[in-house]
């Protein structure tokens, strides 16, 4: 009895050889592919809060610096912000926290440059839409007109979508061309909820123009594809 176990386990352990000698290499780098990944992984997300957690606290210190109201200060931290973290929301976030202040202290060209970093490189749709909104405001103060209406020719997420659409209006009533202001402004108070307070002010443009609001409503209930 105790032959035939010793042969069954001869028989087996030369199976197991037979089999690792064929399959054992790729078994072992297999492995070493899963667990090398899996390394990688938590190495990439050590990282990635590793990131996040200085970024934020370089964030602060552009925050600190917009408290201070040092315009020279501002620059030299959001440069600093730019060029370690630019890839970050925090980057993107302290862009429009700068160029707020520098518009507000008449730094135009500095306010331009923050926004249109944030307009090019942020990968947040809405502070990338926060950013053309605001930029195509500036533009508009200047009178470039056409550049403002290219900015804002793209898609834009459907909750700033209205708000483009208004921008366009404004910039297209002040270039003389009221019909096609017109059709923004119906186009951004269609899509606008019926209890948001901006609607007011789209009214107020609408009747500036002989619109009346209420058959521009009238006429989003009965359009077949605004049910849609």
């Amino acid at each position: 009895m105790s032959n035939h176990l010793d042969l069954e386990e001869q028989e087996q352990l030369a199976e197991l050889k037979h089999f690792w000698k064929q399959y054992g290499n790729a078994i072992s780098w297999l492995l070493i592919a899963v667990f090398g990944t899996v390394a990688a992984w938590n190495g990439y997300q050590y990282w990635q809060t590793r990131q996040a957690a200085q970024a934020s606290t370089m964030y602060d210190e552009v925050d600190r610096a917009v408290q201070s109201g040092d315009v020279a200060r501002i620059e030299r931290s959001l440069a600093d912000m730019k060029d370690r973290f630019g890839g970050t929301a925090y980057a993107e976030q302290a862009g429009l926290l700068a160029a707020k202040v520098f518009y507000e202290k008449g730094n135009l060209d500095a306010s331009k440059a923050a926004l249109t970093w944030v307009t090019d490189k942020a990968k947040d749709d809405g502070y990338q839409s926060i950013a053309k909104l605001r930029l195509s405001g500036i533009l508009l103060e200047a009178k470039a007109y056409d550049e403002a209406l290219k900015l804002l020719s793209g898609s834009f997420p459907k909750d700033f979508s209205p708000l483009a659409s208004d921008r366009r209006g404004d910039i297209l009533l002040l270039q003389g061309k009221k019909a096609e202001a017109r059709a923004e402004y119906e186009k951004a108070y269609k899509a606008l909820d019926e209890r948001a307070e901006y609607r007011r002010l789209l009214e107020v443009k609408l009747n500036a123009l002989g619109v009346d609001p209420v058959a521009v409503a009238s006429s989003k209930t009965a359009d077949p594809e605004a049910k849609k």
